[in-house]
């Protein structure tokens, strides 16, 4: 039996104290060298990264800087070549344990062959037994139906037009609750997790737990077409029939802000998981971009000649590119770091005005058009090309059941999800799914203490709206000078626009009165010693050409008269305020030059003078 253990090279058991040898030779290290057994068992056998070995392990490519006669800086191009080369070795290890470049998708042998031509049953033949489990049909009778997962992709919730809404786990097949509201019902979302949902009804929007309870009815969203979460913010955005956008804040329950397009009733929204950005597509073919702090759209542009069916962001990319379609038959796509046109365009395949358009996590573009559902990948619907020749197809199924009202790519799971008039289809797409997750983000085998943790942590780590904007990037960087002068025309650089005065402030924006109050400038002007005589008369005189200017239209000279007779409270304040400074400045004058001004002699009529 020992002669059989040692044959298979068996790890013997570790003795507390290894046996040291020591060499014969007499020019040998008098050192001893410790033998561990089980160490070399295993060495044999397995290999540990390079990026797991000590700092102090050799690294390749590390130069040694040897020419260089400082020590200091000798020694300190040695740790970042050093460091560098360690960073790379970790790159490549968990390249090669989480195999990022292996997308995964179908592989022909030759070039005749062609992947569209692969059909689902021979998809889900090759695939393994867990994924196989995502190709279903489930045929319902209140479609057309459009669906939401989570943003873990493990739950899924349907609303049907007639009134059908259901949540369940998809993987498990567990369901969570079912409800028959008997009206119409336009789109549904998850809120933070799984246990709330919201759903828009015909009148109002209405928030319901994991158990199928109504827990709000939001009746400041009238009429909702359209719903997005914004998980970062603690945001349910909403657009409808009327043309406003609408912001609630689901962590303290208040509206925050609406928007009124002024683009009339809207059915198609999507948002930018990047920057949060809000993307509206409207009836006369028009895209607007919208954030909550900006009444007006950040960017509109005129996409398609017709109305818009759908909008989506692609979220590979860092939300640099976003797909487009319009019942005009085309499908474009646009680079949205310039808007200078389209990078992309071609009309859909088959027949049908309504398109939907859906990116996948792996930059995988779906396109539902008629009874058919087309797979498009990258690069080749992310390069610039000029004419309508439609990107390479990579795979294609068709449904009979009309209209298709919904795309979904399922998160971390090669899944497609399509909602259409006679229930939901799940078709596989392999290679769209992002095969690693983050847990501290979307965690699919969350428990209900993980869930619990993460909502508290994410109340806590809540952004502001306040934040959102196009570039996202600029939290944290420096702003610009400002270009505001004050009203002796040095810049206002030091002072900020909202601590300068009322008279300064009204003067670089633009909005005082010249003609009452340039008597008083002038008299201020003319106390001051400071500067020579020739500035004094320069300044004077191009106040006086500034002041004749259209003094001689009748219209002009009639109201100010009439301004003279009202009295403003804005303009008292800054009448009071400049008489202030006319005395304060004569004071100085006064003082610079020891003179003692005599107090003013009490009158009789001053009984009569309103007390300040």
């Amino acid at each position: 039996m020992d002669s059989l253990f040692a044959k298979a090279d068996a790890i013997k058991p570790l003795a507390k104290r290894q046996k040291t040898s020591h060499k014969s030779s007499q020019n040998a290290s008098k050192r001893p060298s410790t033998e561990n057994h089980t160490a070399q068992s295993v060495s044999k056998h397995t290999s540990v990264p390079r990026s797991l070995l000590p700092a102090s392990s050799e690294l390749p490519d590390v130069p040694k800087f040897s020419h260089i006669a400082n020590k200091k800086l000798r020694g300190e191009l040695q740790r970042q070549s050093a460091h560098n080369a360690r960073a790379k070795a970790l790159v490549q290890d968990t390249a090669e344990m989480l195999m990022v470049e292996d997308a995964g998708k179908i592989q022909v042998e030759g070039e005749s062959e062609r992947t569209w031509r692969i059909g689902q049953n021979e998809v889900v033949q090759s695939a393994g037994q867990e994924a196989a489990k995502g190709r279903r049909e489930l045929k319902l009778d209140g479609g057309p139906y459009r669906t939401r997962y989570t943003r873990n992709g493990r739950h899924l919730a349907v609303a049907g037009r007639s009134g059908h809404v259901a949540a369940f786990d998809w993987q498990t097949g567990i369901l969570h609750t079912e409800l028959q509201l008997q009206e119409t019902c336009r789109d549904i979302t998850f809120l933070q997790d799984l246990t709330y949902f919201a759903v828009a009804q015909k009148k109002y929007v209405y928030i319901y737990d994991r158990d199928g309870v109504e827990l709000h009815c939001l009746k400041a969203h009238i009429e909702p077409t359209r719903l997005e979460f914004l998980p970062y913010h603690w945001l349910l955005a909403s657009v409808g029939n009327a043309g406003y956008l609408k912001y609630q804040d689901t962590s303290t329950g208040q509206l925050l802000v609406e928007h009124r397009t002024k683009l009339g009733a809207c059915t198609t929204m999507t948002q930018n998981l990047h920057n949060a950005v809000i993307h509206l597509g409207h009836q006369n073919g028009c895209i607007t971009l919208w954030t909550p702090n900006l009444p007006h759209p950040a960017v509109q542009l005129l996409a398609h000649m017709g109305p818009v069916s759908s909008v989506s962001v692609d979220p590979s990319a860092g939300g640099r590119y976003m797909a487009s379609s319009g019942k005009d038959g085309t499908v474009k796509v646009w680079d949205c770091r310039n808007w200078k046109g389209a990078i992309r365009e071609w009309s859909t395949r088959g027949s049908g005005s309504e398109v939907e358009v859906e990116w996948s996590q792996r930059g995988f573009l779906g396109v539902a058009s008629g009874g058919n559902v087309n797979i498009y990948t990258p690069p080749s619907i992310h390069r610039t090309f000029n004419g309508h020749v439609q990107p390479p197809l990579y795979l294609t199924h068709p449904i009979p059941s009309r209209p298709l009202t919904s795309l979904r790519f399922a998160p971390f799971q090669d899944v497609l999800t399509i909602g259409h008039n006679a229930g939901i289809s799940s078709i596989l797409v392999p290679g769209s799914g992002e095969p690693n997750f983050d847990s501290t983000e979307a965690d699919p085998f969350e428990n209900r203490k993980a869930r619990r943790e993460k909502e508290v942590k994410a109340l806590l780590d809540k952004i502001q709206p306040d934040l959102i904007s196009l570039d996202p990037e600029f939290v944290g960087t420096l702003s610009r000078p400002s270009k505001l002068v004050t009203s002796d025309g040095k810049p206002a650089t030091d002072t900020p626009y909202a601590r300068l005065p009322r008279f300064d402030r009204l003067r670089v924006s633009g909005k005082v009165d010249k003609t009452e109050d340039a008597d008083a400038i002038d008299e201020v002007m003319d106390d001051d010693d400071d500067g020579s005589k020739e500035e004094k008369a320069k300044l004077r005189e191009e106040k006086q050409k500034k002041k004749m200017r259209g003094k001689n239209k009748s219209m002009k000279r009639y109201l100010r008269k009439q301004r003279k007779n009202v009295i403003d409270p804005a303009t008292a304040a800054v009448r009071a305020k400049l008489d202030k400074m006319k005395d304060e400045k004569r004071k100085a004058i006064l003082a610079r030059k020891g003179i003692v001004e005599e107090k003013k002699r009490p009158s009789a009529l001053d009984r009569f003078q309103r007390k300040k």
